[in-house]
C-alpha cells in the first residue's frame, strides 16, 4: 500500500529489518519498486535504531550499507518514549519470548505516526490494535 494514496499525505514509512536486507540484496521486485516509488513521491523512508542494528549485524558488504543509507531519511533513536511504548506493547501482547525487538520497531513506527513495511506481517499483527499501521 502506498502511504501517499492511503493518507493523502507524505506519511513516513518505516522499514523492518527484512526489507533493509532485501533492498540491499539488489532484488528488483515489488518491495524495492514500492520503496523507490515512495521516495520519488517525497515520502520519508526511515528505520528504527533497532532495525538498523539488526541490519548492521549482517552479513553485509560496505556497498550494501551505502545503498540502504542512501534511501533513508533517518534512523530514529530509541529514547525514553519509545522504550516506554515498547515495554507497554511487550506487556499487553503477552510477553512473548524474543518479541522485544519487534516491540521496539513497532513502538518507533507508532511514535512517528509511520506505517511499517515488513515481510513478517504475522509478527506485527498483535500491535495493530495498539496503533501500529502496516504498509
Amino acid at each position: 500500500m502506498n502511504p501517499v494514496d492511503k493518507m493523502g499525505t507524505g506519511m513516513p514509512i518505516h522499514l523492518d529489518t527484512n526489507c533493509l536486507i532485501r533492498f540491499a540484496g539488489g532484488v528488483s521486485d515489488k518491495l524495492s519498486e514500492s520503496i523507490l516509488t515512495w521516495i520519488g513521491q517525497g515520502v520519508s523512508v526511515q528505520v528504527s535504531a533497532m532495525a538498523w542494528a539488526e541490519f548492521r549485524c549482517g552479513p553485509l558488504t560496505d556497498d550494501d550499507c551505502v545503498l540502504v543509507s542512501e534511501i533513508l531519511t533517518g534512523v530514529i533513536p530509541i529514547d525514553r518514549e519509545v522504550s516506554n511504548e515498547a515495554a507497554h506493547l511487550f506487556n499487553v501482547t503477552g510477553r512473548r519470548s524474543r518479541s522485544l525487538a519487534d516491540c521496539i520497531i513497532a513502538a518507533t513506527a507508532i511514535g512517528c505516526s509511520a506505517q511499517l513495511l515488513t515481510e513478517n506481517r504475522e509478527d506485527f499483527q498483535p500491535f495493530l490494535t495498539h496503533g501500529l499501521q502496516l504498509a
